[in-house]
């Protein structure tokens, strides 16, 4: 099925040792973009700076002459500094960040966490959205109870201008992830970062039934979001998966492109 389509969720990290620069990598993602038909990506940076993890300033700087990429700034209580969060706020006025994301789990803090109110006020203010990691993580270090879907509730009814979106769809709590969107109307979920390497065809009936259930429970396609975590994932087995949901035309256009268009304002 031919479609239009925004991936909500990249990096231009370099994982397992990888050697290649930043410049490399953003060469490949704009590559498999044009492989994958993606017409758009919004690029997400980590919660922590090193020689593998880019600045928010340095994707900001290599993406600005691309106007098919976007980028939402990670941010971290331990990590990001006073002058970090300004920074934050003058991209935001100046339209260069699309959104901010928290790593809860990869941090070992609650998404309720005080420390974090600054974060959501500076999203509600230039009414972006917050992106929130939840579910399993990508580092042995990361403790899951901070990263459990159903933490983003009370940030939620507290914030109710706040849109958020649950990244990974909480997988493996996806059934408590559809409870949190169902419950609240200014909460999303992404489906990035579901696949790591092969996929056996017993795991991926068992995302579509989750999936499908998810969708059914909620009745309405207009809070998920389409997403990979390329370089991590491959973005042809997410499409592959959101081919296989049985979505109508519309439907499948919304979770493909019309809710993160929406929502990013991308």
């Amino acid at each position: 099925m031919s479609m239009r389509a925004i991936d909500c969720h990249v990096h231009l990290n370099s994982y397992n040792d990888s050697k290649g620069s930043i410049d490399e990598i953003l060469v490949e993602l704009l590559q498999s973009m044009g492989v994958c038909d993606i017409d758009a990506s919004i690029v997400i940076s980590s919660y922590k700076v090193n020689k593998d993890r880019p600045s928010t300033d340095k994707i900001i700087r290599i993406t600005e002459k691309h106007d098919n990429l976007a980028v939402v700034g990670g941010y971290s209580i331990e990590n990001h500094t006073i002058e970090d969060f300004r920074n934050y706020r003058k991209w935001l006025l100046e339209n260069k960040l699309k959104g901010i994301k928290i790593y809860c789990g990869y941090e070992h803090y609650f998404p309720t966490d005080k420390k974090y109110q600054k974060i959501y006020d500076l999203c509600t203010e230039f009414e972006v959205p917050l992106m929130v990691h939840c579910g399993d993580t990508f580092a042995s270090d990361a403790k899951l109870k901070y990263a459990h879907p159903l933490n983003v509730d009370e940030v939620a009814t507290d914030n109710p201008e706040l849109k958020i979106v649950i990244c990974h769809l909480g997988n493996p709590w996806i059934l408590d992830c559809q409870e949190v969107l169902y419950k609240n109307r200014n909460v999303y979920a992404d489906i990035s970062g579901l696949f790591f390497g092969p996929v056996s065809d017993y795991y991926e009936q068992c995302l579509i039934t989750k999936i499908k259930e998810l969708l059914s429970y909620t009745s309405s396609p207009h809070h998920l979001l389409f997403g990979s975590d390329w370089p991590i994932s491959d973005v042809r087995l997410c499409i592959k998966l959101v081919n296989k949901l049985g979505l109508s035309r519309k439907d499948c256009d919304l979770l493909m492109f019309g809710n993160t268009q929406k929502i990013f304002g991308v």
